[in-house]
């Protein structure tokens, strides 16, 4: 009879396996198309703000799904080097205008960002739908908490991006424009 059980365990295991396989397959092909993921993370942050409206509850939820994304949120505009924890001789921010170009690198990367973001939709939509997570409370007090736990977050937050001169945004490719001058597409050897 072991045998029975031991070889439903297995196949339950390799069936795991096998849908692992295939969501990574798919999380990897979606690594390139950020816009299109963003989209589809937002077009669900929009299905879970519909949900909470219309069950008009699960506040409690809400306020943990609000306060998880602020640290998110923390985690993408830090550099994964903090200049002011750890003083070291490894790749700083640069402080000077003379120093050397480093190039931002954040603690928490755009894709682990936007995943971790999709999950937490995911398990918060999920927990609208079972009762026990509904928690009476009085929601103006956690959302006005939220507000200003979020505004000094980000006032320290920015005071540290301004201290370090750091952007954590890139927009595009940095363009560069040569020389003004008379050469007109000649090159300097006058070809």
């Amino acid at each position: 009879m072991e045998g029975v059980g031991g070889s439903a365990a297995a196949a339950m295991n390799q069936q795991r396996h096998e849908f692992s396989k295939i969501f990574q397959y798919y999380l990897d092909k979606s690594t390139p198309h950020a816009m299109y993921r963003w989209i589809g993370t937002f077009a669900l942050a929009s299905l879970y703000a519909l949900r909470a409206y219309y069950v008009q509850g699960f506040y409690i939820v809400s306020y943990g799904l609000g306060i998880y994304l602020l640290n998110l949120l923390i985690g993408f505009l830090s550099p994964l080097v903090d200049p002011e924890l750890d003083p070291s001789d490894g790749p700083m921010l640069p402080t000077k205008g003379s120093d050397e170009f480093k190039p931002f690198i954040r603690r928490l990367p755009e894709f682990k960002f936007w995943y971790a973001i999709t999950k937490a939709l995911c398990i918060a939509f999920v927990m609208t739908f079972f009762s026990i997570f509904d928690v009476p409370v009085f929601w103006p007090i956690l959302l006005i908490y939220w507000i200003v736990l979020f505004a000094l977050t980000m006032k320290r937050q920015i005071s540290h991006m301004l201290k370090y001169r750091y952007i954590p945004f890139n927009i595009g490719k940095q363009k560069y424009s040569g020389k003004r001058g008379g050469t007109s597409g000649r090159s300097p050897r006058g070809d």
